[in-house]
């Protein structure tokens, strides 16, 4: 007996619907043509974790909770004395998702945690870098049900990078309008 392959809801919704409709709209001819997704990278950033190294500890948890997958501890390039940071510092985690792993944390981004944010107006549609990648700041990462709120000591910030086979702006916009991505007018 054949098992039928688990696919994720965000995925099959972007095979039968987003990609019929990109087709039209940008006039493409090749399935291979439409923008894709390549890859979401969650980064965040802890300057505070150069007065308490428990803040870096506190967040792989935390990021591991949110992605399903063991964040990297990013550390500091160089050191910079106003700040008191020296260069190998632990200053940020960072995960980088892809597959189905990817399309399962964007359908939790859209249909759970940005309706969760506090006076949520919608996402900056100017977001995006010239190349159809968009970027997305959360301030609070507590807005993930993932995230035990008890045990959080310190509010933390995160960025959403969706890197995108989109040659420009529109066509990324395009992408992610139609997977749902909640656009400000």
């Amino acid at each position: 007996m054949v098992m039928a392959q688990y696919v994720p809801r965000l995925k099959k919704r972007y095979l039968d619907e987003v990609v019929p409709s990109l087709m039209k709209d940008l006039k493409l001819t090749n399935k291979m043509q439409v923008p894709r997704l390549e890859k979401v990278v969650l980064n965040m950033g802890l300057g505070a974790a150069t007065q308490n190294a428990k803040i870096i500890d506190q967040a792989v948890i935390e990021m591991t909770a949110i992605t399903g997958q063991k964040p990297m501890v990013a550390k500091a390039r160089k050191s910079i004395a106003t700040f008191k940071l020296r260069e190998g510092l632990p200053i940020g985690v960072m995960v980088t998702l892809r597959r189905d792993r990817m399309w399962e944390m964007l359908d939790r981004l859209i249909s759970i945690a940005l309706p969760r944010v506090r006076d949520f107006k919608g996402v900056s549609p100017k977001a995006f870098d010239g190349r159809g990648n968009f970027t997305l700041g959360i301030r609070e990462h507590i807005v993930f049900p993932e995230v035990d709120y008890d045990r959080v000591d310190a509010s933390k910030g995160l960025n959403f990078s969706i890197v995108t086979t989109a040659r420009n702006d529109d066509e990324g916009r395009a992408l992610l309008r139609g997977l749902g991505m909640p656009f400000r007018k």
